[in-house]
């Protein structure tokens, strides 16, 4: 009873992006199951300013930080609210819990369901559809499993009626009920004996049932978030979205195999037919393209992703797709919505962790193997900050196969010189640098070029290659990933498989590293994106290694995007260097001599890439490959970018079938399978090497 008592207090209440947080003063009435609130104290005799029904609402503590949380009613309606503590947080998320639930068993109990009824899922038109009637037999197994059934061609996706979701309420108290009852049981357990509370088994059991529980409730809040905007007709009369329209099976959609019916020929704009009538990429030429670093020019495209407004206009797409997709569900194949796209292709994207090519020249400057080390793991822990476009998680275009993108950096030797010393806040061992000496009378550039070049070596499964050199420093780098992506209910995880390869070939030495995690949380209110897991950097010549945590935020306390990393000696197991901080913003290094610098990623200078006009880029150049859905994106047709990002997704399939029945093997262009990784065709310590024993045979 203690518990049923009302609460308030002033809590901060998120309104929109203009006005932001604002103090509100809140009203737990337990009684009639509302959460209102006030402008303040003074005014609570005043009609509330806002007022939330807490029947069958979901209370979630927020993994944004350990103050925030929000309450989504059953009508769809959502306050984000914050306590000024974990405590005060804990305090108002339970007793909204307890009165939620009070509330919501009270309307299964005032509303039992007919067992004699059929139901549709459909609003009309199918309920004498043998698959869909509901049997007094049916358990809640076969219940649940009533979303599997395949739906009429021509059908409008099913709405699911109110009574319904009371039943799925219903039920799920029970298993609650039943969960409680095996925790409880096992809790009883002796603490010694044959079968204790402290078995592991158990142990495993309880924290499953517990785990299964959290699941079943966030997928009852989709569907009820659903409903709520199926209700409020969120999508206009005649708006068509081509994945919304179970035109194929389900099955079949996912594995991005099957035609679709688009619209007549004629119909298409020119930019969609010449998208679709490029010839297959085998037949066109795959001799790869020496690219001339002085046809590119400075890049003044400068697309920041901090635009939220498609993706609160689209809630309820997002919804949708998210109530078709299953916890663990490898979303490789699954062809997501073109609002949540970035403005550049994924293997642009790794383009951009090159954006502080200082750095990496720097590398090779270090005058023991210690200081490389050291270089390295400090230009690896600055690359990531860059490769975001803003705090808003986006995803960039899927690469087609065949895809490639071409860009370098050039870098005035003197910023070099300087920068490795003066970038930084504080001293430390790294602060002298040593360029080799130009040769007197001989006419170099004051300048170094990195190049880049990626591709998309496999389309399934998405394979890049890419690569960057400095032939001057004499230095290179050489990675493949492969991007397997899973949706984890509120969140999605990327997971980047592959390693990379830095050499420097004036010290003869081979670094070898790997990619953190990423994941794009809070996907239904403001996404954003976190990296996790640990990545390790080693060379074998000199015995040094590096090995960095990306730690994601725990689910109370603790800071966003935290990392720490040491880097040590292996034959005598001595660390030299320890670092801490956030990766998008200050990092601490702190050496084994007692020195401490620390870096601040958003003062570091950015050099713009370089790239060549769309002119001068070939058909399956990034850029010029997607620049029809990019446009369309800027000027915020959806629809347009859709039907852009359709066409090329479409002939990609037509092709992958034409291969498939020719036994025709794709054909790369830049890089060669070795192994199970990928390498550039002409990697520097090739040319390299293959120069040198020229030049000893002319000897």
């Amino acid at each position: 009873s203690d518990h049923m008592e009302n609460i308030y207090g002033y809590l901060m209440k998120y309104t929109n992006l203009v006005t932001g947080w604002q103090y509100r003063f809140f009203v737990l009435n337990n009684e009639a199951g509302l959460l209102e609130y006030f402008v303040n104290e003074q005014s609570r005799h005043l009609k509330p300013r806002g007022t939330l029904q807490l029947a069958g609402a979901v209370i979630s503590p927020s993994d944004e930080d350990s103050h925030t949380f929000t309450v989504n009613a059953a009508s769809g309606e959502q306050y984000k609210l914050r306590a000024t503590d974990a405590k005060e947080r804990q305090h108002w998320v339970s007793r909204l819990q307890i009165c939620t639930q009070h509330h919501t068993e009270a309307i299964g109990k005032n509303n039992p369901p007919l067992k004699s009824r059929s139901f549709s899922l459909a609003s009309q038109g199918s309920a004498n559809s043998p698959g869909l009637q509901r049997r007094p037999s049916q358990n809640a197994v076969s219940f649940f499993n009533v979303g599997h059934h395949r739906l009429p061609t021509g059908k409008r996706v099913p709405i699911m009626q109110p009574d319904h979701l009371v039943d799925v309420r219903e039920m799920m108290s029970q298993a609650e009920g039943q969960q409680r009852d095996l925790i409880r049981s096992i809790e009883c357990l002796p603490a010694s004996g044959h079968l204790t509370s402290l078995d592991q088994d158990l142990l495993m059991l309880k924290a499953t049932s517990m785990a299964t529980m959290n699941c079943l409730n966030d997928c009852f809040h989709i569907l009820q978030l659903q409903h709520a905007s199926q209700q409020k007709g969120s999508l206009p009369t005649g708006t068509t979205i081509s994945w919304l329209e179970p035109k194929i099976s389900l099955a079949n959609h996912f594995k991005n195999g099957a035609a679709q019916n688009f619209p007549a020929e004629i119909n298409k704009p020119a930019s969609v037919r010449e998208e679709q009538s490029i010839a297959e990429p085998c037949q066109l030429t795959r001799e790869p393209e020496e690219i001339d670093p002085d046809e590119e020019l400075e890049d003044m495209c400068d697309d920041k992703e901090d635009d939220l407004g498609a993706v609160e206009e689209q809630r309820s797409v997002i919804l949708h797709l998210l109530s078709q997709l299953k916890l663990g569900m490898d979303l490789t194949r699954v062809v997501l919505p073109t609002f949540i796209l970035e403005k550049r292709s994924l293997l642009e994207m790794y383009a951009d962790f090159m954006s502080h090519p200082d750095l990496f020249i720097a590398i090779t400057d270090g005058t023991t193997p210690e200081e490389r080390m050291i270089r390295f793991v400090e230009y690896y822990l600055t690359s990531f900050h860059e490769g975001r476009k803003g705090a808003i998680a986006k995803k960039p275009y899927n690469p087609i196969i065949g895809e490639t993108f071409h860009c370098s950096w050039r870098m005035p030797k003197s910023d070099v010189a300087t920068d490795a010393g003066s970038t930084f806040s504080a001293h430390s061992p790294l602060e002298q640098v040593t360029l080799p000496k130009l040769v007197e009378g001989q006419a170099e550039p004051d300048y170094y070029t990195v190049k880049f070049v990626a591709e998309q070596v496999s389309h399934h499964p998405p394979v890049s290659g890419f690569y960057a050199e400095c032939v001057e420093r004499k230095m290179c780098v050489n990675a493949h990933v492969w991007t397997k992506s899973k949706f984890l209910g509120m969140s999605i995880g990327v997971t980047m498989v592959g390693e990379g390869l830095l050499s420097l070939l004036e010290h003869g030495e081979e670094y070898t590293f790997s990619l953190p995690c990423a994941y794009a949380r809070s996907i239904l209110t403001v996404p954003w994106v976190e990296l996790g897991g640990k990545v390790n950097i080693n060379c074998a010549k000199t015995g040094y290694s590096a090995s960095i945590n990306f730690h994601t935020k725990p689910f109370y306390g603790g800071k966003l995007h935290r990392v720490t990393g040491e880097v040590k000696q292996n034959m005598t197991n001595t660390v030299v260097c320890r670092v801490q901080g956030e990766w998008n913003s200050v990092l601490e290094f702190t050496y084994s001599n007692g020195e401490t610098k620390y870096v601040d990623l958003t003062k570091l200078s950015v050099t713009r890439k370089r790239v060549r006009p769309l002119e001068k880029q070939g058909a399956f150049e990034s850029r010029r490959l997607w620049q029809h859905v990019t446009e369309s994106l800027r000027d915020g047709d959806i629809d347009k970018a859709t039907e852009h990002k359709r066409a090329l997704e479409e002939r990609q399939r037509n092709e992958e079938r034409l291969r498939a029945e020719t036994e025709t093997p794709w054909c790369t262009k830049y890089f060669l399978k070795e192994g199970d990784g990928w390498v550039y065709h002409k990697p520097l310590w090739k040319t390299t090497s293959a120069a040198q024993t020229q030049q000893m045979d002319t000897n």
